[in-house]
């Protein structure tokens, strides 16, 4: 029987959002196959947490091209891209906790491509008069990323409900993002 690598991926991912000290052997009860046939696919938890960042990458890429960051107001893109990330959030919070992805030489670089499209949309809306000039678009995007990750934890918490989420981030995004009229 072939492993399905997508169903350990996302069995993974959902275990590891919830709680990111989990073993490999709990990582391999949650995916319903055996320790030896996990480390089989992935040598350690180093090429395992790799595996799924690749597929956050991934599903982070197919939320932007569905968000359309080029249509229409800034702040529309940014409300379209925020419900397009929530169904990775919880991988993206696992990831972003994550500090060997972002070091050195080994860094994936569709981290650097992400954040030139939102850096980007940030910068779009700030062209358009729409949003703050004083924060960076690389600023902007970073804050976005935190937003969704505490996001997340908080959903998976109980702290914040899930219909709350999108919201909840937008708001508070767009609301110290947006340029104000001046006195």
């Amino acid at each position: 029987m072939a492993l399905d690598r997508d169903h350990v991926l996302r069995s993974a991912a959902a275990l590891l959002t919830r709680k990111s000290t989990a073993t490999m052997d709990e990582v391999a009860k949650a995916a319903g196959i055996s320790r030896a046939t996990l480390h089989r696919h992935f040598a350690g938890r180093d090429a395992l947490v790799r595996a799924l960042e690749s597929l956050g990458i991934e599903e982070c890429e197919s939320a932007l091209d569905a968000a359309r960051l080029d249509e229409g107001p800034a702040g529309d893109a940014v409300r379209r891209l925020v419900r397009e990330l929530e169904p990775a959030a919880g991988l993206l919070a696992f990831l972003y906790g994550e500090n060997q992805l972002f070091e050195g030489e080994s860094q994936n670089e569709g981290w650097a491509r992400l954040d030139a499209r939102i850096a980007a949309l940030f910068r779009r809306g700030q062209d358009s008069g729409e949003f703050r000039i004083d924060l960076t678009p690389a600023w902007l995007t970073e804050a976005l990323y935190g937003l969704i990750a505490s996001g997340a934890w908080a959903v998976l918490d109980g702290r914040v409900a899930t219909k709350d989420f999108q919201f909840m981030i937008v708001e508070l995004m767009l609301g110290g993002a947006l340029r104000r009229e001046e006195p």
